[in-house]
């Protein structure tokens, strides 16, 4: 059985940070990455990162402030994230994509998702 547990959201004031951990157990991935959503709107892609060799891709309104990194021993992504603005606010996903010779541009063809942990930022 797949399962994508989040945890590490909260509430913050803005320029404070955060930091998300999402442990994958039942699946193969070659990727995993973060995105986030807020109601009403569709799930932007926040970052990403390759399994094998560590690359990484941003969304250019995180670049600079948010660092995904992983330990593949322990199967789990994590997100530092810093200087937290209000509009930081939404639920933040887990994803995994299942592994695959097949590629897929960034923040696409992923398979498996978290229930998603809230992050709030007030001003």
């Amino acid at each position: 059985q797949v399962q994508l547990v989040e945890s590490g959201g909260g509430s913050v004031q803005a320029g404070g940070s955060l930091r998300l951990s999402c442990v994958a157990t039942g699946v193969t991935y070659d990727r995993m990455g973060w995105f986030r959503q807020v109601p009403g709107d569709v799930h932007e892609g926040v970052a990403e990162i390759y399994t094998i060799g560590g690359n990484t891709y941003y969304a250019d309104s995180v670049k600079g402030r948010f660092t995904i990194s992983q330990n593949n021993l322990k199967n789990t992504v994590y997100l530092q994230m810093n200087s937290l603005k209000p509009e930081d606010t939404a639920m933040y996903y887990c994803a995994a994509r299942h592994k695959s010779r097949i590629s897929s541009p960034a923040f696409n063809g992923f398979t498996y998702w978290g229930q998603g942990t809230q992050v709030t930022v007030s001003s």
